[in-house]
């Protein structure tokens, strides 16, 4: 299906992107900046790989009652995702650095938490990059007998709730990841994969089992149910978050799931659609930014997938002016809170049935 969707439209896109690029390159070559990483970036990394292990070497202190060691394991949830947005995707993106060496290592940080980057780098910036909300195409809107994420999909009798039992639901994200997901998908996906992809994904998968479980069950002087209990806090810690945060730049109200026609043709330009079928939020919000790894200015994100994430505030207001004088809108929630309430409502939509149905 992807080999056949073409991008046609009114607006041409080589002056779009070309101004576009041109006056993101003056703003950052005025400011004497590289589009790879910086100080902020380098710290973001350090802090996250910092608060993650070093609650994990808390923990297998054995020094902590087993309270004080779940508060923990919450902790290791927040650095766990924080890691997958604040480095692994810069770095699966090939945007941490110009040395494609140092992009593979650090992306190799989300095989540590349990995550394939092999099927990432496929699913993800393949796929939803290139042909973002277009339903069969773009797994990240792919609906299901549980989320309805599309007005094109089937809607199922369940899906009337789906608003109130979504946000639990993206808590098993991670857990999902670990233990299903990659493992469908590296062995089902159409074509197959080589023997050394598997054996990548395979092996990343049996270090992070070690560290994360093998290695605390020998050392920890506490019940296997105890563990358990830990654990499952630190993977709903980070699925919620993740889970959460990637659906507010797509799934919300105001974005469009465009269709192609019989002839695999979506009616505007590559640039226009990223436009349409995508939304920032809480913008201002420094720290949400720099935790989220620039994913609530998902607008830059796509348009310059290469460039480190730490610059996307600053090209931002580039983006938008450059956009408006192509008659294109930028869209925009305030604030954190705007956008999950906007997908909140979103989901109710995409679960009420039709009227006179």
């Amino acid at each position: 299906m992807a080999a056949r969707v073409t991008f046609v439209g009114a607006v041409s896109a080589p002056p779009l992107i070309n101004e576009m690029r041109e006056a993101v390159a003056a703003h950052l070559g005025e400011r004497g900046v590289c589009e790879k990483a910086n100080g902020s970036m380098v710290a973001r990394t350090v802090v996250m790989l910092g608060v993650t292990f070093g609650a994990y070497a808390a923990i297998l202190s054995g020094r902590f009652s087993p309270l004080a060691m779940l508060g923990l394991a919450v902790v290791m949830g927040v650095g766990i995702a924080g890691i997958g947005f604040g480095i692994a995707h810069d770095a699966l993106h090939g945007a941490y650095s110009s040395d494609p060496r140092l992009n593979r290592l650090l992306g190799f940080t989300f095989d540590l938490v349990g995550a394939s980057s092999y099927l990432w780098d496929y699913g993800h910036n393949v796929a939803h990059h290139t042909y973002t909300n277009i339903v069969d195409v773009d797994g990240d809107v792919a609906s299901s007998a549980l989320l309805r994420k599309s007005p094109d999909a089937e809607l199922r009798p369940g899906h009337r709730y789906q608003h109130l039992y979504a946000f639990p639901l993206y808590s098993l994200a991670t857990l999902n990841w670990v233990f299903i997901k990659d493992y469908k998908d590296i062995f089902k996906r159409e074509g197959g994969h080589r023997l050394s992809a598997v054996a990548n994904v395979l092996g990343g998968k049996a270090l992070y089992y070690a560290w994360s479980i093998v290695v605390p069950l020998l050392v920890l002087p506490v019940a296997w149910w105890q563990f358990l209990i830990g654990y499952v806090a630190m993977h709903l810690t980070a699925g919620v978050i993740l889970g959460t945060v990637f659906q507010l730049a797509h799934l919300v109200e105001d974005v469009e799931f465009p269709v192609p026609d019989e002839n695999g043709h979506v009616g505007e330009d590559w640039v226009a659609h990223q436009l349409e079928t995508t939304s920032n939020f809480a913008n201002g919000n420094a720290l949400l930014t720099w935790y989220l790894g620039g994913l609530n200015h998902q607008i830059e994100h796509h348009l310059f997938p290469r460039m480190c994430s730490t610059h996307y505030p600053s090209i931002r207001h580039v983006v938008r002016d450059t956009a408006t004088r192509f008659g294109l809108r930028y869209r925009h929630q305030p604030g954190l809170f705007d956008a999950i309430a906007s997908h909140y409502r979103f989901l109710k939509k995409m679960g009420a049935p039709k009227p006179g149905a």
